[in-house]
């Protein structure tokens, strides 16, 4: 028992490191995202307040054109003032144009470089999705044989199945289990109407064991305890679990929708898949990950601009359908985080229920650490409210 207790130390402290490992790597690569994030701000704010300064100036310039065309007599003059405020116009005019053009840039680059980063922050989602294959693993604790003297204790029980089977339907059936599970005792025969053909039988095998044979008879109703508590614990577990695919299922689904995106996306910046996957997604080194991204923006800036060009009229449309898309995917992932992380606590519930338990204690309690350290990790890479809120500030509003 002190051998297999160090063993559980250890492979949780393994767990907490590589845990710490993946939360500082998320936690540098949201640093990555927002350094770029306040280049493509701070860029537009400049151009931004380039125009503004220049519409002011315009504004001044009509007024004035506008005084003097009221107040002049010249009709030849009043011509010339009235040419040169049409001119003026029009340069107004060319300049709000030009600010449309540079905020739906600068969004269509926020819009990329959120789906760009989502590749690499989705993959902390992978460790807090590894919760559900290790409560897969909970399975383990329902199963008897890995408590201590139930294999040994399970032979006489085995022996007993033997010699009455011919005259007894439930241990004919419990038998017919058995053989099919090819093991003295599974998580199968202790779950749903089964575990009362498990019960059943060992009740009986109970009652036949002779007071004078005392430490079996002590032992078989301490594993009779136990079959009842891992069977309760079971079917609760089984409840979690089943809904917990739904959560793997959408997670699934949404990591199809944002592959389909980012193909789309890349091929709209006219970037091949393979370059995108070598010099972003595989590469290690976060220096050349912001310069690439860097250089991804322009490619998205050209976009936006080659767009107007091609299609004068409905360029904004498109470009901002592209917009929405990519914001929605990224509230869609938030909104499945919140609830996963919610639901997450139900197994810490289940591990409550069960830890007060003089069987399953030790072994809730090494559950309760790993399921810590699971929510810890993700709490520190994800806040999902923050998540969504971030959703909605992806855009400059014009």
């Amino acid at each position: 028992m002190k051998t297999i207790f160090v063993l559980s130390v250890l492979l949780v402290q393994t767990f907490s490191s590589i845990a710490q490992t993946s939360t500082d790597t998320s936690l540098y690569e949201k640093t990555i995202k927002e350094k770029i994030l306040n280049d493509i701000k701070s860029g537009l704010e400049f151009k931004t307040s380039a125009i503004d300064s220049t519409i002011r100036h315009i504004d001044l310039k009509v007024d004035k054109l506008d005084s003097m065309i009221s107040t002049t007599t010249n009709a030849k003059e009043k011509a010339d003032k009235l040419l040169e405020r049409v001119q003026v116009v029009e340069d107004k005019q060319k300049a709000i144009e030009e600010n449309e053009l540079n905020i739906y840039q600068a969004n269509y680059q926020s819009a990329l470089i959120n789906l760009f980063s989502m590749d690499r922050e989705i993959k902390p989602l992978t460790l807090f999705n590894a919760t559900r294959n290790f409560f897969t693993e909970l399975s383990q604790v329902s199963n008897p044989d890995t408590y201590t003297g139930y294999q040994e204790w399970f032979k006489y029980f085995r022996i007993y199945i033997e010699k009455n089977k011919g005259s007894d339907i439930y241990l004919k059936t419990l038998d017919n289990m058995i053989n099919v599970t090819q093991t003295a005792a599974s998580v199968s025969l202790i779950t749903s109407g089964a575990s009362q053909v498990v019960l059943s039988g060992m009740s009986n095998y109970i009652n036949t064991i002779s007071r004078k044979q005392k430490d079996l008879r002590e032992q078989s109703e301490k594993m009779f305890q136990i079959t009842i508590v891992l069977s309760q614990f079971e079917n609760d577990r089984i409840k979690i679990e089943n809904n917990w695919e739904s959560f793997a299922s959408s997670l699934e689904n949404l990591q199809i929708l944002y592959n389909s995106y980012l193909t789309k996306n890349l091929k709209i910046i006219n970037v091949e898949e393979k370059l995108f996957t070598q010099n972003f997604t595989a590469e290690n080194d976060a220096d050349k990950r912001y310069l690439y991204l860097t250089a991804l923006r322009k490619l998205a800036s050209d976009a936006v601009l080659n767009f107007k060009k091609a299609n004068p009229k409905d360029w904004k449309e498109y470009v901002y359908y592209e917009m929405v898309s990519i914001r929605d995917l990224k509230m869609k992932f938030g909104e499945l985080l919140t609830e996963m992380n919610l639901y997450a606590d139900q197994y810490g519930k289940l591990i409550a229920k069960y830890k007060k338990d003089p069987n399953m204690g030790p072994k809730m309690e090494i559950l309760e650490s790993k399921l810590n350290i699971l929510k810890a990790t993700f709490d520190k890479n994800f806040q999902p409210q923050d998540y969504i809120q971030s959703a909605f500030r992806m855009y400059k509003v014009f």
